[in-house]
């Protein structure tokens, strides 16, 4: 019975089948809900469907973290993963009203299971030709995405209750934007020694994503181009050689580099 089980799980979270498949974009779509979730309720004072939801949602994370460890070879590399430490953070954010308010500050971190879409993306290669197609800005998009949500529920987990400018999550992602494109109005910011070396790490740490995504988007550093002989898709944009095998590869380009 266990041995049965433990092959249904290993199926479904490793797995190359098509149910496989189905079943980690629908875990990619829950964890979309969990983010939009906790945008939406940071805007009002939480009833009690808020806080059963966030006990239903905290379950769900609770079961899948339990199937991913049992069907995983080695246990304890796999518990020192970022992402693993983001599933229990958000666990804990989803639990945390059976705990008391005092733990209220986790709730914006379950945001940090967005890094999971990562485990997708070979999947997402062979699926979505759009995509495979432009798959280095997508990337770069994500990791800009990231650091914004991830920032953001920082500032409004650190600062809420107390800076009356950031009274809900979106002030916490105004500040994150005018302090990452360096426009700095000024109307809202963090008073404080920990508040001012937040927004220095926010601008230092957001402005090198920012400007990657730049770079890749007017001037890509990889072209994609099977390579008749060895398959090699990525390629310099001006090359005329593939560097695996050494096969004359046509790469179209009007040599604007």
């Amino acid at each position: 019975m266990a041995s049965a089980l433990h092959d249904r799980l290993s199926e479904l979270y490793e797995g190359d089948t098509d149910r496989a498949h189905l079943f980690r974009y629908v875990l990619l779509a829950f964890d979309l809900v969990t983010i939009l979730f906790v945008i939406v309720t940071s805007f009002f004072v939480h009833p009690l469907w808020v806080e059963i939801t966030d006990l239903v949602f905290g379950v769900l994370i609770l079961t899948d973290f339990t199937a991913r460890v049992y069907v995983t070879e080695h246990k304890l590399r796999y518990l020192s993963r970022p992402s693993t430490l983001a599933d229990i953070a958000a666990m804990v954010s989803f639990l945390a009203p059976l705990a008391g308010e005092g733990l209220g500050f986790l709730r914006i971190l379950r945001t940090l299971r967005l890094l999971h879409t990562y485990q997708l993306m070979n999947r997402l290669r062979q699926d979505v030709k759009f995509f495979r197609k432009h798959e280095e800005v997508i990337v770069a998009a994500i990791n800009l995405l990231v650091f914004i949500f991830v920032t953001t529920g920082l500032i409004y987990a650190l600062e809420h209750g107390h800076n009356p400018m950031i009274r809900n999550y979106a002030d916490a992602l105004y500040f994150t934007v005018t302090t990452l494109t360096t426009t700095g109005f000024g109307d809202i910011t963090l008073p404080g020694t920990s508040g001012r070396m937040v927004s220095i790490a926010v601008m230092f740490f957001g402005v090198t994503l920012f400007l990657r995504l730049a770079q890749v988007l007017f001037r890509p550093t990889k072209v994609r181009y099977e390579c008749q002989s060895c398959g090699l898709m990525l390629h310099d944009a001006d090359a005329t050689h593939c560097k695996h095998c050494g096969a004359v590869v046509h790469i179209q380009t009007e040599g604007l580099l």
